[in-house]
């Protein structure tokens, strides 16, 4: 618990640092000017991927939106245009409305385009400071304190796919998937740049979305593998095979201007060694700017995750990472993160689980949400 306290006020300076940084491009973004063409790519994406609706079409001239051939009553023309209105420099929104039969006497909605086969997108968004979220990406970490790394590079390799998007009750959407990732740090300072550790993970995720609550429950498999060199320079104290399944569900709201908040828990089981602990919890707060610069290119980002486990007696694991994203107004799933990092907690590499970390570092990551 020392350790914690003593690391805190860097924590502290870290997230200000960040938060400033954020409101200070946020506020500098607000003031650069927006593109038609950037309002037309931010539109588009939201009808498709908020309400799954195509439009016969869209353009948009002087910040006003125009729309011709939307199938909804009144009701459902509102939830669009209150959509379509938060995009920033849009003036006015106005629709051309298609009638659609009532059903009932009951007043139609509109609605997905459900089931449908492998989504484009993804109904729970990826959780940005998560060490073991699954994604791509590659940084350079540096520990302190640490008597067997120093230098660091870390990888990860992985995705999350859903499979099946069906409708679900309370006017939701439901999605069945599967998850899995890789990730594996190098000691950068050993003449080959050594595989340390490496994390193999596996899981089936089930998603649920209506409006801005979402949520991701999994069952999930995973296990760690110490690098060979590592091992044959007889820098492994101890090899210890772990191993475990688990379940968890996470539950996400996401509030006005970007911000989302998010809170969780899980437990292990067929754990490897048997004596490891079961229970984790886990929630964060992320901050996707809502300005942007050069017509929605690049999105300053904030995030901190924060994690406890019965293994280590509830002490807390804290990740924050912040920087800028770059995105694609039309193709808005696809993005790349440049992030600050900074980690104070038990090691989420496996094999080093015992171990208490501090790093800071830089990364790209690449999320497709």
């Amino acid at each position: 618990m020392g350790r914690v306290v003593q690391s805190g006020s860097k924590v502290a300076f870290f997230l200000i640092g960040l938060v400033i940084t954020i409101l200070f491009l946020s506020r500098a973004a607000a003031h650069a000017p927006v593109s038609d063409e950037f309002i037309r790519g931010y539109a588009t994406a939201i009808l498709q991927h908020d309400f799954q609706v195509t439009v016969k079409s869209l353009k948009v001239q002087n910040g006003v939106i125009h729309i011709q051939g939307v199938e909804a009553s009144e009701a459902g023309l509102d939830k669009i245009r209150v959509a379509l209105s938060s995009i920033e420099g849009v003036k006015q929104v106005m629709i051309t409305k298609e009638e659609m039969p009532q059903s009932e006497g009951r007043e139609a909605e509109i609605k997905p385009d459900l089931p449908v086969f492998l989504p484009e997108d993804q109904l729970f968004k990826p959780l940005l400071a998560d060490p073991r979220w699954p994604h791509f990406s590659a940084s350079y970490q540096r520990y302190f304190e640490n008597e067997q790394l120093k230098n660091v590079g870390s990888a990860t390799f992985g995705e999350t796919i859903g499979i099946y998007r069906f409708r679900g009750p309370w006017e939701s959407m439901m999605e069945v998937g599967i998850q899995a990732g890789v990730f594996a740090i190098f000691d950068l300072d050993a003449a080959s740049h050594d595989l340390v550790n490496a994390d193999y993970f596996v899981a089936i995720p089930f998603s649920f979305k209506r409006d801005s609550f979402s949520s991701l429950s999994r069952f999930f498999h995973q296990s760690s593998h110490l690098g060979d060199e590592f091992v044959l320079r007889g820098r492994a104290r101890e090899r210890i095979n772990l191993s475990y399944e688990g379940v968890d569900t996470t539950l996400s709201y996401m509030f006005p201007l970007g911000f989302r908040l998010y809170a969780g828990a899980g437990y292990l089981f067929n754990q490897d060694p048997s004596d490891l602990e079961p229970w984790i919890t886990q929630w964060g707060l992320e901050l996707r700017s809502p300005w942007t610069w050069l017509d929605g290119a690049i999105r300053p980002i904030t995030a901190v995750d924060i994690q406890s486990r019965e293994e280590s007696d509830w002490n807390v694991d804290v990740s924050v990472r912040g920087g800028i994203q770059f995105e694609n107004p039309i193709f808005s799933s696809r993005k790349v993160s440049l992030l600050m990092e900074y980690y104070n907690g038990r090691s989420p590499n496996g094999q080093f689980y015992i171990e208490n970390i501090e790093v800071i570092g830089v990364g790209l990551h690449f999320f497709y949400d």
